[in-house]
């Protein structure tokens, strides 16, 4: 893909993530370029970036670039422990933030959070991530998982494309409305859930799942003509 294009994906998930409501003045998303290097969106808020305004191509080890937002040391963390990564989005959606803050993360409840049977781990700590050793801890707790919760601090979701981890973010967050809801119902404990068998069944990659989600998300963005179909699967 060329690094327009890069470029172009890297705003349109952006815009489409706060379209979404997943991100507000804080948040950002990243694409990894290759074994090195990495290109995160503009340090501003995501609904905000212009088309044609560049992110910036951040090394997965040593400094950030002057200008690139502290906890972007979070997605150069995991780059380094996580060769299947290829992007990383930092947001802060709504019920995943309110479940957070009783300590919860969503369960293997329904089929959109069937894509989480690593567990979703709960970071246990308010604070921003503003130092290497932090990202390292929170890099190492989110392990093998597509998703680390914050708590009372948004969420962490990889995948192996921009599409995959946008589309994850949506899951994630529709697998913590239902968490909530069943708890407001006091039927969570008695609520049925995936078995580890059938969520690895359902967590299924085919039939355009994740594009379908992409093109929802996306659809309407003033750079979508820079991004060919074939440059989008995952």
């Amino acid at each position: 893909m060329s690094t327009l294009s890069l470029q172009a994906e890297v705003r349109v998930a952006a815009r489409a993530l706060a379209r979404a409501g997943f991100v507000h003045a804080y948040g950002h998303c990243s694409l990894r370029l290759d074994a090195d290097r990495f290109l995160v969106c503009a340090a501003k808020p995501m609904g905000l970036i212009q088309p044609g305004e560049p992110g910036t191509v951040v090394p997965v080890h040593g400094p950030l670039p002057e200008g690139v937002l502290g906890e972007v040391r979070i997605h150069q963390q995991i780059y380094q422990r996580r060769a299947d990564v290829q992007a990383v989005i930092r947001s802060m959606p709504m019920q995943v933030m309110s479940l957070s803050c009783a300590g919860l993360t969503p369960r293997l409840r329904h089929g959109m959070g069937a894509y989480f049977n690593n567990g979703v781990p709960l970071w246990d700590d308010p604070q921003l991530l503003r130092d290497d050793t932090q990202a390292a801890a929170l890099a190492g707790q989110l392990g093998n998982a597509q998703a680390l919760v914050m708590r009372g601090n948004g969420a962490i979701v990889v995948g192996g494309s921009l599409v995959e981890a946008l589309t994850l973010t949506f899951y994630l967050e529709d697998a913590a409305r239902i968490e909530l809801q069943l708890l407001a119902a006091g039927v969570a404990d008695q609520a049925p859930r995936l078995s580890l068998e059938e969520a690895r069944q359902r967590a299924t990659n085919s039939g355009r799942i994740f594009e379908r989600m992409w093109d929802y998300l996306t659809a309407g963005d003033a750079e979508l003509n820079l991004i060919t179909r074939e440059e989008r699967q995952p």
